[in-house]
């Protein structure tokens, strides 16, 4: 077996190519790049940079993650899960520190790749992925009040956190900018309503070029200046930036690497459900570590270009699968599509109302949410329930960092307790019932139990969850036969902390001269009992038998010398 595989889809798929597929690409290519404009401009705006920052890292990452990606359909870029994060590190960090962290997240992912971690990622709960991904819908939504409503603060600083957020926006509520608030409503309206007429065309670019044509007309004949565009905040650069190496300290890795983390969990989690999701309707099967390193590459290339973090998106593959997209050509094309419309149309972008990105945020945070889905979980074991709303209330208070580590603890305890109480300990002093050993009628005379003997049975992995579990049993027991069988049968595996108890046990016993006789120990616990020296020295040889017939025969020897 080979310890590092890397296959770019491209390299299998360009072995038949033709020019049906091209052409194909092409298409599905050209629409796919438009889709992604208006995306790439609001994603990058909301996330507190430039809208030219989110154009960059469409076509820097999606060149990439198509060029080197495990999946054949497959568009990177930037999402709206990373919003809430990057608007933060640059809040704390800067700039610079947004820089760091993806780089590092990059580093991170080609880590996950290389060392064949794609499948661990997909072991998440889902109940975690639904709540922080509902969390950062209702996050996104939050953000965008201001330019929905054209609220002013005058010299106010708007609150980083959730809750500051809001107790700001009742307070200057009375700064209503109603203008702003109807072409917000006016570019929801439009993206809803666009999917009756075309499916084709993107609501999103529909509404940005009617409403962004309105608004100018009012602007330059109407006298109604009011309404805030892009130009009106940022200088607009139609050019790639030159490449620049951040300076990296080991101050700022330090307090960036959870942050770093972060970005590189939602980035994995996000482009591999983006890839299985495309699996599902292509009929193939993408390859989740190839597709890693490839989201890695992207994440340490694209900020060197003054982009940010990127990853697979839903909404734009399956945009990329609807329209003909075959091969990763069509990612390819879709990233030079967008670079041609930076490097000739970009100035154009001045022009859009900031109202109108707004409201293609706000249908974005609404498809991120997932209500439905967020309401059929709260049916599910009260478990699930919990480390859903936990992580979504985590997610919208605090932040994503919080959340993912919280989720991921809270899962992890309550899958053991799930574990604890799949695991049963029963006792058996008089007779041993074939019938109830399987699920097949043996027909067979019952095993007798001798005096002072007693069976003990544990159904289920022996490890540091049920360890003091069999201890406070015998305890309750209160007897001390001559005798203690324990069947182990169905322990498919025993941990450091089982073998310790279980060497506490047989101490026990061993002070109040009892014998403790194991039965039916499978192969892999045998090996790791033999390994910590617990067999031989604890309970000897001759205690060690095959099965319960052999070991009640063992327990009458002990109990008539």
């Amino acid at each position: 077996m080979k310890a590092f595989e890397f296959k770019p889809k491209l390299l299998s798929t360009m072995k038949n190519y033709s020019k049906e597929n091209f052409m194909a690409d092409l298409m599905a290519g050209i629409i796919v790049g438009i889709v992604a404009l208006p995306l790439a401009i609001a994603f990058g705006i909301a996330s507190g940079v430039s809208p030219e920052k989110g154009i960059i890292t469409a076509i820097v990452a999606g060149f990439i993650i198509s060029f080197m990606g495990g999946s054949k359909v497959q568009i990177g870029g930037p999402t709206g899960a990373f919003i809430v994060i990057i608007y933060g590190i640059i809040q704390e960090y800067g700039i610079s520190g947004l820089t760091v962290a993806t780089l590092m997240a990059g580093v991170l992912l080609i880590l996950l790749g290389v060392f064949k971690l794609g499948a661990v990622i997909k072991f998440i709960p889902y109940p975690i992925i639904v709540g922080f991904t509902s969390g950062i819908a209702l996050t996104i939504f939050t953000t965008q009040i201001a330019d929905i409503f054209g609220l002013q603060f005058g010299d106010e600083k708007v609150p980083g956190d959730f809750i500051g957020k809001w107790l700001l926006y009742f307070k200057h509520f009375d700064t209503v900018n109603w203008w702003n608030a109807i072409v917000s409503f006016a570019s929801v309206f439009i993206i809803a309503i666009t999917p009756k007429f075309s499916k084709k065309i993107p609501g999103s670019l529909v509404a940005i070029v009617l409403v962004t044509l309105v608004v100018y007309l009012m602007k330059m004949y109407g006298g109604i200046t009011c309404i805030d565009t892009i130009g009106d905040r940022f200088t607009i650069q139609s050019q790639l930036p030159d490449a620049v190496v951040p300076e990296l300290n080991w101050e700022a890795i330090k307090n960036l690497f959870p942050v770093a983390i972060t970005i590189a969990v939602l980035g994995a989690i996000e482009s591999l459900l983006s890839a299985a999701v495309a699996d599902g309707v292509i009929g193939d099967r993408h390859d989740s570590n190839t597709e890693l390193i490839a989201q890695g590459v992207a994440n340490v290339v694209t900020p060197i270009f003054g982009g940010i973090p990127a990853t697979g998106a839903i909404a734009r593959t399956m945009t990329n699968i609807n329209n003909g997209g075959k091969t990763p050509i069509a990612g390819i094309i879709h990233a030079v599509v967008l670079l041609l419309i930076l490097l000739l149309l970009m100035p154009l972008a001045q022009y859009i109302p900031m109202a109108c990105l707004a409201g293609v945020l706000v249908i974005v945070s609404y498809n991120m949410s997932g209500w439905r889905t967020f309401k059929g979980l709260l049916k599910n074991p009260k478990s699930d329930v919990s480390v859903l709303l936990i992580t979504f209330f985590l997610t919208v208070i605090f932040d994503l960092t919080v959340a993912i580590e919280w989720g991921l603890v809270i899962a992890c305890v309550l899958f053991m307790r799930r574990v604890m109480e799949t695991t049963e300990i029963s006792v058996i002093k008089d007779e041993i019932d074939p019938n109830k050993e399987s699920d097949l009628e043996v027909h067979e005379e019952h095993l007798i139990v001798p005096e002072g003997v007693e069976v003990y049975e544990i159904n289920g992995p022996y490890f540091f969850g049920i360890a003091t579990k069999f201890e406070e049993m015998m305890a309750n027991m209160g007897d001390r036969p001559k005798v203690r069988i324990i069947r182990m049968r169905k322990v498919p595996f025993i941990d450091s902390t089982g073998v310790h108890n279980l060497s506490n046990l047989c101490d026990m016993c061993k002070k109040d001269n009892i014998q403790v006789v194991l039965s039916g120990v499978n192969e892999k616990v045998h090996q790791v009992l033999e390994k910590t020296g617990f067999l031989y020295t604890l309970v000897g040889k001759d205690n060690i038998c095959p099965n319960i017939n052999v070991a009640l025969e063992r327990a009458k020897e002990i109990v008539e010398k």
